[in-house]
């Protein structure tokens, strides 16, 4: 692949080429292989997101030193040669160019920046970021409308700043995946971002269940919906992006909120990932939102799904209920095609 050009995606990543993950007993086991590392370069961010994951983070670790992010990119190496830089917000840093080229220097070959795209609407940083070894963009964008976006992230220009950045990145003909969080305040308006995204030309977008840690969980009945409400604004959305073109997938939806759309449950082919943060690191965020981070409830036994599920996010049922989650029985109502791709499973737990 030549300097600079994004690494083309087609359907057959999200569906039929990766194999399910079906989750039974025992977990995987320790040293396992790692597909990719995240890399927490710090908590200091220039939004303020109603239902940021991180919470106060950034007010008790602030932002990793250069030497800090250095170590761990070596150590990482070691792992994969797939990386990604996230925060906190990454490209405030000063010294993110010359972390990404040592991060090139050490020979990985995917290297993502997660971000909220508003410094990347200066497209010289685009540019720089590309020539250092950049290759993978994963800009956030949360609402279709300057009024809605920028009320999320709690930062006037948000909207108009990362809609330009996605233009640049485009223009410059880079991998855009992105990245918008389910709240209350804009799962209505899920088709309309879907058409924006459509029209902005991403090549992937994804839509997350908010995650109800750090300052969504202070916030939880201002930003959490529930899931029968926003099922089917979430349908439509995804139909609009496969009927476009765009690889779409969901995060912490579970498939009885999926039927249909069954392929596009993105637990099914995300790669096995090492988050380091510093402080801490998780070996393995599979195993880690198996045994902490997600729950399911007594009907979920009875679901033919329930070995490949993995569940809402813990805090959900707890303040919700498990109520809205309906087992399903029988593959009427599922993708035929996900159906013929694991016929002989749903044969035998039918």
């Amino acid at each position: 692949m030549a300097p600079g050009k994004r690494q083309r995606l087609n359907k057959t990543d999200v569906k039929g080429s990766n194999p399910v993950t079906v989750h039974t007993d025992p977990l995987p086991a320790s040293g396992h292989h790692v597909d990719r590392v995240d890399i927490k370069t710090g908590w200091l961010c220039n939004n303020h997101c109603i239902f940021c994951v991180q919470g106060r983070k950034r007010e008790i670790y602030g932002n990793k030193s250069t030497d800090e992010v250095k170590r761990l990119l070596e150590e990482a190496r070691q792992d994969t040669d797939s990386v990604v830089f996230t925060g906190g917000e990454v490209t405030i840093r000063k010294d993110l160019i010359d972390l990404v080229k040592f991060a090139k220097s050490l020979g990985f070959r995917r290297i993502q920046i997660q971000t909220n795209g508003r410094m990347l609407a200066y497209k010289k940083l685009c540019e720089d970021l590309i020539d250092a070894g950049a290759n993978e963009f994963s800009p956030a964008l949360h609402g279709h409308t300057p009024e809605l976006h920028d009320y999320l992230v709690s930062a006037k220009g948000a909207f108009r700043q990362t809609v330009r950045a996605i233009r640049n990145l485009r223009e410059l003909d880079q991998l855009i995946m992105t990245n918008t969080v389910i709240v209350k305040s804009n799962f209505r308006h899920l088709p309309e971002i879907a058409r924006l995204l459509v029209a902005l030309q991403v090549d992937q977008f994804q839509l997350a269940m908010v995650h109800p840690l750090g300052t969504a969980a202070e916030n939880f009945y201002r930003v959490v919906p529930r899931f029968a409400l926003l099922r089917p604004y979430l349908h439509k959305a995804l139909k609009i992006g496969i009927k476009a073109g765009v690889i779409v997938m969901t995060e912490a939806v579970p498939y009885c909120f999926m039927q249909g759309l069954e392929p596009y449950v993105a637990e099914r082919i995300m790669p096995r990932t090492k988050i380091m943060e510093g402080h801490l690191t998780v070996e393995d965020y599979t195993v880690h939102r198996l045994t902490e981070g997600k729950m399911k409830g007594p009907q979920c036994k009875q679901c033919i799904m329930n070995p490949m599920c993995e569940g809402p996010w813990r805090e959900y049922p707890e303040h919700y209920g498990f109520d809205e989650f309906i087992p399903i029985r029988d593959t009427k109502a599922m993708d035929p095609e996900f159906v013929q791709e694991f016929g002989d499973y749903f044969r035998k737990n039918e």
